[in-house]
């Protein structure tokens, strides 16, 4: 007589809308996985998997320490009123003297502070003064020699400007350091974000400052390629991210496979912060490499890990050497030991 097995619906409908559910979404930190899956993961839009053919643009750089930036001042002006210090140039002109003996030029202030106009007309004392005070000093001088003198005093240079160029390092509390200007907090902005905040905080000290900032190393941002020791541990390089680094190119920076690696090689990209929405891509060897095929040839984004398994081969030679070695040292110091006691009964001491 056959018998029949009846299912309980209810329970039933639960479990399966149960597996329904745990088979979509994003794969979880959590949950056991292969280390080399089958499939890719399904695509993430916020993060797509550009290939050799199919480059994608990276979203605008973002700073972060240690990068370093090409900050170039293009317009340093102080804010008025400037006080006059040794070194800063003056454009000073006259009007009223003898035409063979003009006062229009640019004129330095010498360590003594004082401004020489020419030996008919001496060395006149500015430094400390404002702009206004010295065209008041200079007039007050050379009406000793000449009446109804008329002067006009401007700011050439500005030694007290410190000139900012060259390379900057974004220090590990996220700020540059803009010497005497202080420094400001630029870590989290993009260039133009970064352009903007320089200058704010330039104009404290300068007259509508303007800057071009540029970013000289991409210190940052950057890959990492994983390789199985086939259990003499695991080599892990970092790369920095140029744009356009493909998997090919990363195996090639390390000079290739090791004899220790297998051609079952994966990309591990992680997603965005608390999302869970990791992807693995399979990355197929021998078709890039023999075949030319470039669907596998991912483009590698900041944070991916490139990982290379290990040859299974080596890594059973080696777990076999691990239990193997300690009886084979045994064994060894037991024959060197028989050996011994062998050779001083048969031979003695050689002690006469």
């Amino acid at each position: 007589m056959t018998k029949i097995f009846k299912i309980d619906s209810l329970p039933f409908a639960c479990a399966l809308g149960l597996l329904v559910l745990a088979s979509t979404g994003c794969t979880a930190f959590m949950a056991p996985r292969e280390p080399f899956p089958m499939a890719p993961s399904p695509p993430v839009t916020q993060n797509p998997a550009g290939r050799e053919k199919e480059m994608v643009s990276l979203p605008p750089y973002v700073i972060e320490p240690p990068d370093i930036l090409l900050i170039n001042a293009v317009k340093i002006v102080p804010k008025p009123p400037h006080t006059v210090e040794p070194f800063d140039g003056l454009l000073i002109r006259v009007v009223g003297v003898p035409p063979e003996q003009p006062i229009a030029d640019a004129f330095f202030v010498d360590p003594e502070g004082s401004v020489d106009l020419g030996p008919s007309y001496g060395r006149v004392k500015v430094s400390g003064l404002v702009i206004d005070d010295v065209k008041e000093a200079v007039r007050e001088h050379l009406s000793q020699l000449y009446q109804d003198v008329e002067v006009s005093v401007s700011l050439a240079v500005s030694a007290g400007a410190q000139a900012i160029q060259g390379e900057h390092l974004v220090g590990p509390d996220g700020r540059v350091n803009l010497g005497t200007y202080g420094s400001v907090y630029l870590t989290g902005l993009t260039l133009d974000e970064a352009k903007l905040a320089i200058e704010e905080k330039l104009s404290e000290f300068l007259e509508n400052p303007e800057v071009i900032v540029d970013i000289f190393a991409y210190n940052s941002k950057k890959y990492y390629i994983i390789t199985q020791g086939a259990g003499f541990g695991d080599n892990i390089v970092p790369a920095p991210i140029t744009g356009n680094d493909t998997v090919l190119d990363a195996i090639a920076s390390i000079g290739g496979l090791s004899q220790l690696s297998s051609t079952n090689i994966f990309i591990a990209r992680p997603g965005s912060p608390g999302s869970g929405c990791e992807q693995i891509l399979p990355v197929n060897y021998e078709d890039i490499t023999r075949g030319a095929i470039t669907a596998t040839n991912y483009q590698l984004l900041p944070g991916d890990r490139l990982y290379i398994e290990e040859d299974p081969l080596f890594k059973f030679d080696a777990q076999l050497s691990r239990v193997t070695r300690p009886f084979e040292r045994i064994f060894g110091f037991v024959s060197l030991g028989t050996a011994m006691l062998n050779r001083i009964g048969r031979f003695g001491l050689g002690i006469n």
